[in-house]
């Protein structure tokens, strides 16, 4: 598998990044806000954005946070060509003055910093994930953007992270969505995040290429039906794998298939001769990487051809991988096909095929991944495609950017529904960590607070329970955002995704399993300090005592 890696890698993931994200990527409206606060004076006012999501998806306990690097590629680049000025100057309303356009053309992030979780971690509903201050106009134009960069991302990475809870520890998961994808950029924003959620395998090429992704995949149905007859194999020889002549690879297989058929009572002249021909042909073409689909027609069937082509490979020395089973009741099939596997090695002693693997793809979905489990079957690798990379049980994240200070002073959005308010100003967000190393609390505090401090207990109040005021004391306390991105230049060590998926393993592995559960896990405990309390109460009631500046003279 060639891949890239160091200085190629960043160079080819930063030209994906510029060419499915430039910055005419948004909404018009965007450019009408900005517009209008270039318009009135304001567009170089000082502004802090903050970027976060309101429900942990899929009824679960938690999500990952994904797509860092992409929006930390996107701002060191943000900048608008001629071409995208004239084409704004063409859809903005004529009466648009002229200067504005002159203004675009100028525009940068240089005067832009970002702090943010590290992507890969455990993250939870309500708490910023992304904080971005800079001149208003500008980081006003970069919402749309970046909610796109981190809404699928990190949600796929947390469909993804549930597949693997799911599957469990041993077996191995592959990402086939690609041709399931919405779209080509959907594909291969999946087959990034996915890695990183914990899948050890994509079929993405292009994936494989660009971020290091193992890649895996061999044949298709239509590859074993195209085939009618041996007399479309061709070449029909194989060279042994320690040297020397040619060998009529047909007789072996033949000579093979003979007795395979009458080890396992089965009869020769259920064998299809074309499914017969592609494994012959395709065992010639890759001797060392021979795993065909079984199913085109009948496992029973595309077993014994399969064992007849495996059995002459490692009498040529070879080590066939294994099979693909694409249909049907996939634990019932996989336990048949181990026992001949283990028959074919006790008759013959041919001890590769106790290595042989078993691969199961038949629109795999986390609830029948799961069901897999309580069965007894023999799959070693599950591959999975429409129901990962869709993220069919949701759709959207639902991640949010709102405005939370403009000149210094705190802003917060007040609605009807309590749900979709927002916090007012600068925050810091700390992880308390219990006795045992485990998540027990996320706290946020307003930024000029002082750090809660291991063993010294503190008062805060968790969301959702209104007026409740609760006392914890943190064994340990860690800080979970990070300048990532300062005055225009990236400031944190971009990850690859092998890097991202490490920390996403382990910020799994520290969270309390009550949190990790697929159905009804508990609750993870989301709170704001006294301070930052007190504010949101300050602006809540001074909101509603309502204003009489119409009245003033």
């Amino acid at each position: 598998m060639a891949t890239c890696d160091g200085s190629e890698a960043r160079a080819a993931l930063e030209r994906s990044v510029l060419r499915r994200v430039p910055p005419l990527l948004t909404d018009l409206y965007q450019f009408t806000m900005a517009y209008a606060y270039w318009r009135a004076g304001r567009h170089n006012e000082p502004a802090v954005f903050e970027l976060f999501f309101r429900d942990n998806p899929f009824g679960g306990g938690f999500s990952l946070f994904a797509g860092l690097s992409d929006c930390l590629l996107f701002l060191q680049n943000f900048a608008f060509s001629d071409d995208d000025v004239e084409y704004l100057r063409s859809v903005l309303p004529a009466g648009t003055d002229a200067a504005f356009f002159s203004y675009l053309k100028e525009l940068d992030c240089s005067a832009v910093s970002v702090s943010a979780v590290p992507e890969g971690s455990v993250v939870f509903a309500r708490v910023p994930l992304l904080e971005v201050c800079g001149p208003l106009a500008v980081v006003q134009l970069l919402e749309t953007s970046l909610l796109c960069l981190v809404n699928y991302a990190s949600l796929v990475c947390s469909n993804a992270a549930r597949f693997r809870l799911a599957a469990g520890p041993r077996r191995r998961l592959m990402e086939m969505g690609l041709r399931r994808a919405q779209g080509p950029d959907g594909g291969l924003t999946a087959s990034r995040y996915t890695y990183i959620g914990g899948f050890d395998l994509t079929s993405n090429a292009l994936a494989g290429r660009l971020f290091g992704i193992p890649v895996a995949g061999t044949m298709a149905h239509s590859y074993v039906t195209s085939f009618s007859s041996l007399e479309e194999v061709w070449p029909q020889t194989l060279v042994p794998c320690g040297g020397g002549g040619p060998i009529d690879f047909i007789c072996l297989v033949k000579g093979w298939l003979g007795r395979v058929c009458q080890l396992l009572g089965s009869k020769t002249s259920l064998v299809r001769e074309g499914e017969l021909a592609a494994f012959l042909s395709y065992a010639i073409a890759y001797p060392q990487n021979f795993l065909p689909v079984i199913d085109s027609y009948s496992v029973s069937c595309g077993l014994l051809c399969f064992c007849a082509v495996a059995l002459a490979l490692c009498e040529l020395q070879y080590q066939p991988l294994g099979v693909r089973l694409d249909s049907g009741d996939l634990c019932r099939q996989s336990l048949e096909v181990r026992r001949v596997f283990k028959e074919c090695n006790k008759q013959f002693s041919v001890p590769q095929f106790e290595s042989l693997i078993i691969v199961g793809t038949n629109s795999i979905s986390e609830q029948s991944l799961a069901e897999l489990n309580k069965k007894e079957n023999e799959i070693d690798v599950v591959g999975v495609g429409t129901h990962l990379v869709t993220c069919t049980r949701q759709p959207s994240l639902g991640c949010v950017y709102k405005l939370i200070e403009v000149r210094g002073r705190p802003r917060m959005k007040m609605s009807e529904d309590p749900e979709k308010s927002t916090l007012p100003g600068r925050k810091s967000v700390y992880r308390l960590l219990d006795t045992d190393g485990r998540p027990q609390m996320d706290l946020i505090c307003l930024s000029e607070e002082a750090a809660p401090k291991a063993g010294v207990s503190l008062t805060c109040f968790p969301l959702g329970l209104t007026k409740t005021l609760q006392t914890v004391t943190p064994a340990q306390v860690t800080s979970l955002r990070l300048d990532v991105f300062t005055c225009g230049q990236i400031t944190f060590p971009l990850k690859s995704a092998s890097e991202s998926r490490e920390r996403a393993q382990i910020s799994l592995q520290t969270l309390h399993p009550h949190h990790k559960r697929l159905q009804e896990p508990h609750d993870y405990t989301v709170a704001l300090s006294e301070q930052l309390h007190s504010l949101v109460s300050d602006i809540t009631k001074g909101n509603s005592k309502g204003s009489n500046f119409l009245l003033s003279n």
